[in-house]
């Protein structure tokens, strides 16, 4: 019998279906982004300007990013609780993760919507 041990983690189908629902958001964004960049080539910043103005491609490139954000978080987690044995430093390393991935979200909002 396998003694597991709880280390605050949540095991199962949330982090599972998590990891794969964003991996496929990511992949059609990744999609549609490069037939957008094949149909119109972009050359200067006036054109990645036009290529994100509409509301749609920022909402799009929005939800990439937090599904980015959410996809980092799930396994940089699962790396720390398998490799950090201690608590107190898994606590540390996870909420240093946590801040970088917010920051880098609300970095990614304020780049949109300043266009």
């Amino acid at each position: 019998m396998v003694k597991r041990s709880v280390v605050g983690a949540g095991y199962g189908l949330r982090d599972w279906l998590m990891q794969r629902i964003t991996a496929v958001v990511m992949a059609a964004y990744s999609l549609v982004f490069a037939f957008l960049l094949l149909t119109r080539p972009v050359h200067d910043f006036a054109g990645w300007r036009a290529l994100f103005a509409p509301e749609w491609m920022k909402l799009a490139s929005l939800l990439f990013a937090l599904s980015l954000m959410l996809h980092a978080w799930v396994g940089v987690r699962d790396i720390l609780m398998d490799y950090v044995k201690s608590a107190g430093l898994r606590l540390a390393l996870q909420s240093a993760t946590i801040l970088v991935l917010v920051s880098y979200a609300a970095w990614a909002v304020q780049i949109l919507w300043s266009l």
